[in-house]
């Protein structure tokens, strides 16, 4: 196949999976968005967290919701608890790389605030365990993932969002996961800026 058709090919499953996740997703994206929103007017913060191109997600949305989306807005409250490399080293050296975030979020999380746990498979080990602490810790958790929901199917409450990608490719569920995001920050602030119709 011609480079420029390969191309072009990811252009086009790339919308038509950004198509068929939105019939699929909008209402529970609206609903995140909402538990975000209750979480954060009640001063409560959003932790966030996911390996690999997640992590790199889970560190987008903290700046979006820290710095600004599209309109100017104080800061909101958001973790990325993928950045601090010497918290993750030590936590993963001295006990397990499965903890890296489980630790995080039982010293920094408290109920009420909200754990964002990125992956694309649904079957991170830490990630998993960083939704169990959270559980523990009586905070809602808001999964974005794909293909089936792996092993984060099994663990969502009923406060819990499940956005499940419906896709299996991981390049696509990816950038999924980037609208989604865009998404959330966009409905945030309409609500708390009150432009929201």
């Amino acid at each position: 196949m011609p480079l420029l058709d390969r191309i072009s090919g990811h252009f086009q499953a790339s919308a038509q999976t950004k198509l068929n996740a939105a019939e699929a997703l909008a209402p529970a994206i609206e609903q995140a968005a909402r538990n975000m929103v209750h979480c954060l007017t009640q001063g409560g913060k959003i932790l966030a967290c996911g390996n690999g191109g997640s992590a790199a997600d889970a560190q987008h949305f903290a700046s979006k919701m820290i710095n600004r989306f599209e309109q100017e807005r104080p800061g909101l409250a958001a973790i990325a608890l993928t950045a601090d490399t010497s918290t993750l080293t030590s936590i993963a050296n001295d006990h397990a790389y499965e903890q890296v975030f489980a630790r995080q979020v039982k010293a920094l999380g408290h109920p009420g605030d909200i754990l964002l746990a990125i992956s694309t498979s649904g079957n991170s080990h830490n990630v998993l365990q960083a939704v169990a602490a959270a559980h523990t810790r009586s905070m809602p958790v808001i999964a974005l993932t794909g293909r089936s929901g792996g092993g984060l199917t099994e663990q969502m409450q009923e406060d819990d969002v499940f956005l499940c990608v419906p896709a299996e490719s991981t390049a696509r569920i990816q950038e999924v996961h980037l609208l989604v995001i865009h998404c959330l920050c966009d409905a945030v602030d309409s609500v708390l800026l009150g432009v929201e119709e």
